[in-house]
């Protein structure tokens, strides 16, 4: 049973930064992409950042404007996300997913696999 589960969550200060990552088992992890997905209350889930099965190509939401970086281990299993630079609109809890395709990544529906989500809080 394919499993994704999310660490690295917690409160920050405005301009400081986070790194939050995800381990995956029960799924053949070098065949997927994976995305990171974030969800503030009252809000729909929104991509934030993807990166292909190698590791060779990402893309990132508009609003990241070079502020984040998304990595992935396919030895260890693992896709992390280093979120700099970070404001108060960036509160939410932010999911790890395993998406078939790299070209449709952007897209929640086309998500296979969610974790369930780790926290991050950003003061001002």
């Amino acid at each position: 049973q394919a499993q994704l589960v999310e660490s690295g969550g917690g409160l920050v200060q405005a301009g400081g930064s986070l790194r939050v990552s995800c381990a995956a088992s029960g799924l053949i992890f070098a065949s997927y992409a994976m995305g990171w997905f974030r969800q503030a209350p009252g809000k729909e889930r929104e991509f934030v950042a993807g990166i292909n099965w190698g590791g060779g190509n990402t893309k990132y939401g508009d609003f990241v404007k070079g502020r984040f970086t998304i990595s992935r281990d396919n030895v260890k299993f693992t896709v992390a996300l280093q979120m700099n630079s970070l404001k108060p609109e960036d509160s939410a809890v932010y999911y790890c997913g395993a998406v078939p395709r790299f070209d449709r990544l952007q897209s929640p529906t086309e998500v296979m696999h969610w974790g369930k989500g780790t926290l991050v809080t950003v003061s001002s």
